[in-house]
């Protein structure tokens, strides 16, 4: 199957996960994850990041007020209307029966939570690993940066930066479409030796920089940063201080 075949079932698998799929959409997905590793580590992740919103929800006593705000505005919102005690549609093993409103409730909640990355740094890791699949890692390979920026065009609803830094041993090899936090995403390929370098980029809310916040999941180092009005992610098997390499040299420092 093409990658943009996959793209299009990573979509559904989401759609799956949020139960808004018919029982042969639902079926259409489950037989293609049975051969297709990478949407099946999709699959996965998603599951995964699902589960950590749910118990993270829980973990947070809200007053009814709140509440009862919270289901008015999934109500109001496109394809809401869940009352409490409504039953989910379940499509096979997909889906777990309320996943969807956890979903839901989840995402509202964030908009009087604090806001935590653990959830999109374990997305953007799960990306790259995924990306690592034979015939996913580029879309447009090309080492030219500007054959690389305009192959974005119409594509996405943004216009990525693309630099490349050959000089500095951290080559451009191409990018792709991707798909993380419920929205397409630029991500660049950048290769370091026989190291591959994801960053991941898509439009923020504050266009002012920001400083990079690092970490590590599974032995993927990862960096974060935002400018100019973009987030970027940056992950790798790299070390930790040869990935702040390549996060400098993108910042301009």
């Amino acid at each position: 199957m093409t990658q943009d075949a996959c793209f299009e079932m990573s979509l559904m698998i989401q759609a799956g996960i949020d139960g808004e799929l018919t029982p042969a959409e639902a079926a259409r997905v489950a037989a293609h994850v049975e051969g297709c590793t990478g949407c099946l580590a999709t699959q996965e992740s998603l599951i995964a990041l699902s589960g950590r919103m749910r118990r993270e929800a829980r973990r947070h006593a809200l007053p009814d007020a709140t509440r009862e705000a919270l289901r008015s505005r999934i109500a109001a919102a496109p394809g809401g209307g869940l009352r409490a005690g409504e039953p989910r549609r379940r499509f096979g093993a997909l889906v777990p029966f309320g996943l969807g409103f956890a979903l839901a409730a989840s995402l509202a909640l964030a908009a009087v939570l604090p806001a935590r990355d653990d959830g999109l740094a374990d997305a953007v890791v799960a990306g790259h690993i995924r990306a690592l699949q034979p015939g996913h890692l580029t879309d447009v390979p090309s080492t030219d940066q500007h054959a690389v920026k305009p192959w974005f065009d119409g594509r996405l609803d943004f216009a990525p930066p693309v630099q490349d830094f050959p000089a500095a041993g951290f080559s451009l090899a191409g990018g792709r479409l991707d798909y993380l936090g419920g929205r397409p995403v630029a991500a660049l390929v950048y290769q370091r030796r026989q190291h591959i370098i994801d960053l991941f980029v898509w439009p923020t809310s504050g266009a002012s920089a920001a400083g990079p916040s690092e970490g590590s999941r599974n032995g993927y180092n990862f960096a974060r940063w935002t400018k100019g009005g973009m987030q970027f992610w940056a992950v790798s098997d790299l070390s930790a201080q040869e990935l702040a390499m390549f996060t400098k040299l993108w910042r301009g420092e």
